[in-house]
């Protein structure tokens, strides 16, 4: 059966997967870019923004590769999509990355919002659901066939499924810093009663490589 993955979601050592006072200028939280240090030297990231054979191919780059074998469509929140609240103003904003987004696949942005769908460069369509996280995990299902589905973020996304223990795989990226404060992935989750175990730890160049894994998945 089709899995319901997250990967390569960056974690401070202290618990937090964004700092705080998310804007347009700070779209990861103040020192939030932190977080990301692992993936900014890595060919998978290189290839999104510069020439294709240049940047890292070390374990930290093995890592982020992984995040996107296999997949058929994304989930993503609003905050992952764009600074914008409320709304809809027009529609203006399409998105942190240009007219060709890194997904080349369908999205599920989660809005209370409507908004109608908007086709990319590359294959990129997003689709603003605002019936919750069922609803966009059955549409991106329905989407990616016999693919799996990422959730890319961000933090009271990826929370929400993991609650509901909708997840099966979660890759998370441990930076060795300290945030002090910002959004915590992991607050009043028991993941071992909703099921997830530690499957894989591995070293990286910049990060540690955690992945936890639903039981029986």
């Amino acid at each position: 059966m089709p899995r319901l993955r997250a990967h390569s979601f960056s974690l401070s050592l202290d618990g937090y997967g964004a700092g705080p006072d998310q804007d347009l200028a700070n779209p990861l939280g103040v020192r939030g870019p932190e977080l990301m240090e692992w993936l900014f030297p890595t060919r998978v990231w290189q290839a999104m923004h510069g020439p294709a054979d240049s940047g890292e191919t070390g374990v930290d780059n093995a890592m982020a590769e992984r995040g996107f074998a296999g997949i058929g469509a994304w989930i993503l929140g609003r905050n992952m999509f764009g600074p914008v609240r409320g709304p809809w103003s027009d529609d203006a904003w399409k998105g942190w990355w240009g007219e060709e987004p890194p997904y080349h696949t369908p999205v599920f942005v989660l809005t209370h919002h409507p908004r109608a769908s908007l086709t990319m460069a590359g294959g990129t369509v997003f689709h603003f659901v605002t019936e919750g996280i069922h609803a966009a995990l059955e549409q991106a299902r329905n989407a990616a066939g016999p693919l799996d589905v990422r959730v890319g973020g961000g933090v009271a996304t990826v929370r929400q499924y993991l609650q509901a223990a909708l997840i099966d795989e979660l890759h998370l990226a441990v930076r060795p810093v300290l945030l002090g404060r910002g959004e915590p992935l992991f607050r009043d989750l028991d993941l071992p009663a909703l099921g997830y175990a530690c499957a894989e730890c591995v070293p990286g160049e910049r990060a540690t490589h955690v992945t936890i894994r639903k039981q029986g998945r």
